[in-house]
């Protein structure tokens, strides 16, 4: 009976123990599945959450072009159909006032602005900041016709490009492209962004041109755009429909290509449409010459032919791209058409992009001709928007304001690895 009292106790010790047990464990199981719950359902609100995105994510590119168009005034778009040129190795007045007050799309280098590689860099830099400063900050277009050969700018300064009469003759589609590549390289390094090259002309003579045959022609100028695409310059096949057999210069005056469409199609016209099938549009412009081709239109020059440029080239062989016309102070269209006239005349046959690439003057009358034929009904402004749409779309998509380094096109251009190939082409 003595122990009896211990036995009480131990049982009231182990009742309490238990008691203890059931009271705190679930009071923390509870507080722990609450924590639980509440990362759970937090986790669950971070996974569900749509992502933040920033104001030009959200923002559809066609959408931000067209309101961009919406937002311009006439002059403005105009503006933007043009390339010029330019005298001096510095940003001119000149240049300065189409940039800034008439908006212009483009910039096109001479031998008379090119004095070095670092100069030519500098002179890029400050065109480009000078278009940043603009309202629309839209980028320039800065080009160069950089084909090789006899037709080479700033010649001593840059590498001894070969001509494509020379490439034609090696036969190797790979040197083309890499030629291409290197030609891009240093052009890019100098802020060029636009080469008006490959000549798709058909000719034996020409030291322009591959050579006859249309299917290498098609070929090699398709390694050409690729070659300028890799180092981020797009190139401008010329000059549509091909002007390979006629022996008149049209820089000094106009001629006609006497022959059938069938034969034209199956030879002169032939790389040019190889390229519209096979090369994405955006990647090269097309630059229409001022000859005449009386099987297609017996009036005018194809710079300045709807037949050529809307019916053939856009609707048969399907081109999506930009048009460029040759440069308009050439004497085959300035001996029959006032400058007033040709940008509107250029404009109305579908062309997007005019070249005018010597005078101020011309370049003026050129500009407000344009805007005066909208004002007065001859030019609907729809053409206007459609042309300034496909301009804008390929800066938006395509360029950007880069600065490039002066230093780095010094060493870029004309290096010795690049001596070096060229010197083994065989």
């Amino acid at each position: 009976m003595k122990k009896k009292p211990l036995y009480i106790l131990i049982l009231l010790v182990l009742l309490f123990a238990v008691v203890a047990m059931v009271y705190f464990q679930p009071k923390i199981t509870t507080e722990e599945q609450s924590e639980e719950n509440t990362t759970g359902k937090d986790e669950e609100k971070e996974g569900s959450k749509t992502p933040e995105t920033s104001p030009a994510e959200e923002i559809n590119p066609d959408e931000q072009i067209d309101a961009l168009l919406a937002d311009m005034t006439l002059e403005e778009k105009v503006g933007q159909l043009m390339v010029i040129g330019f005298d001096g190795s510095k940003v001119s007045s000149n240049a300065k006032d189409m940039i800034k007050n008439k908006h212009i799309g483009g910039i096109i280098y001479f031998d008379r602005n090119m004095e070095s590689p670092k100069q030519v860099a500098e002179l890029s830099n400050s065109l480009q900041q000078t278009a940043a400063d603009s309202k629309n900050q839209l980028p320039l277009m800065i080009g160069v016709d950089q084909e090789g050969g006899d037709i080479l700018r700033m010649r001593s300064q840059v590498s001894p490009i070969p001509s494509q009469q020379k490439l034609g003759k090696i036969g190797s589609a790979e040197t083309v492209y890499q030629t291409a590549k290197l030609n891009a390289t240093e052009l890019s390094a100098m802020g060029v962004n636009l080469n008006f090259a490959p000549v798709l002309d058909l000719s034996k003579t020409d030291s322009r041109s591959f050579g006859t045959d249309p299917k290498k022609t098609a070929e090699y100028g398709t390694k050409v755009i690729e070659g300028f695409q890799s180092a981020s310059i797009t190139g401008a096949v010329k000059h549509f429909p091909g002007h390979g057999r006629s022996s008149v210069d049209p820089h000094l005056d106009s001629s006609s290509v006497e022959a059938n469409q069938l034969d034209l199609e199956n030879s002169d016209i032939y790389p040019f449409t190889q390229l519209i099938k096979e090369v994405d549009n955006q990647n090269f412009f097309v630059m229409v010459t001022h000859i005449k081709y009386p099987a297609y239109d017996k009036e005018k020059p194809a710079s300045l032919s709807k037949v050529i440029i809307q019916d053939l080239l856009r609707k048969k062989l399907g081109y999506e791209g930009i048009v460029v016309t040759d440069d308009l102070e050439m004497g085959a269209v300035t001996k029959h058409y006032a400058y007033k006239d040709l940008g509107s005349e250029a404009i109305q046959a579908g062309a997007d992009l005019l070249l005018v690439c010597h005078t101020y003057k011309h370049q003026l009358e050129v500009y407000n001709g344009i805007i005066e034929a909208v004002q007065s009904g001859e030019i609907p402004v729809e053409r206007i928007n459609e042309a300034a749409k496909r301009v804008i779309s390929y800066k938006m998509n395509t360029m950007h304001h880069e600065i490039v380094d002066p230093k780095q096109a010094d060493s870029i251009v004309k290096s010795e690895e690049s001596l070096t190939y060229l010197e083994n082409l065989k």
